[in-house]
């Protein structure tokens, strides 16, 4: 399977759930502002969105969006727990995380990305993040992980958008129990890997 990822992006997290569930992927390289592979190809002709993650399964799908992946990859391997057997109550828990991280945490701190940001709509977007991010170090407490004890897809997705915050000048530091969660993650050997695989450290 060929997943297409850009370093640091929303596809670092399937890039890490693929090594913690031992899937073998072949990385892809895209340059985000040229729309290119490293080949010279367009990327566009993989996904017409522009955007990461894209992941072509063997059998030639494409799939794109960080949580189709993520179940997707989580269902090839149901042993890890890295997704819950579908239909259980844990299953539909892990879909409304995934759900919050992508609408309320994803799509504001990257917001923080985008030049054309003023200072009014950055303030703007501060002030929802301190409601989200308050309401999610409340709920994860003195869990190690967002479900519990066990790492699933959620928290590679979860550490991967948390991560931006260092890459765009938002003080995490008012959040002790997510800063912490991130470097909780980050020690992980197979998130280790993954970050290493992108070349980030």
């Amino acid at each position: 399977m060929d997943l297409y990822f850009s370093p640091g992006a929303c596809s670092l997290a399937p890039h890490i759930v693929a090594h913690e569930a031992g899937i073998a992927v072949t990385p892809v390289r895209v340059d985000l502002r040229a729309k290119k592979l490293a080949d010279g190809a367009d990327f566009n002709a993989i996904n017409a969105k522009g955007y990461v993650p894209a992941l072509k399964t063997d059998d030639g799908m494409v799939l794109t969006e960080v949580g189709a992946i993520l179940q997707y990859l989580g269902d090839l391997k149901p042993a890890s727990g890295l997704m819950p057997k579908a239909g259980t109550p844990e299953r539909y828990k892990q879909l409304e995380w995934l759900s919050f991280i992508s609408s309320e945490v994803h799509k504001n701190i990257g917001s923080f990305f985008n030049p054309a940001q003023t200072a009014e709509w950055r303030k703007g977007v501060e002030a929802i993040l301190e409601r989200r991010l308050g309401w999610l170090e409340k709920e994860l407490g003195d869990k190690p992980y967002l479900s519990g004890e066990a790492f699933t897809a959620a928290d590679a997705y979860l550490f991967v958008v948390l991560n931006w915050t260092k890459m765009t000048g938002y003080d995490l530091d008012r959040f002790p129990g997510l800063v912490a969660f991130r470097a909780r993650v980050a020690a992980r050997p197979q998130v280790l890997a993954a970050l290493k695989a992108e070349g980030l450290i």
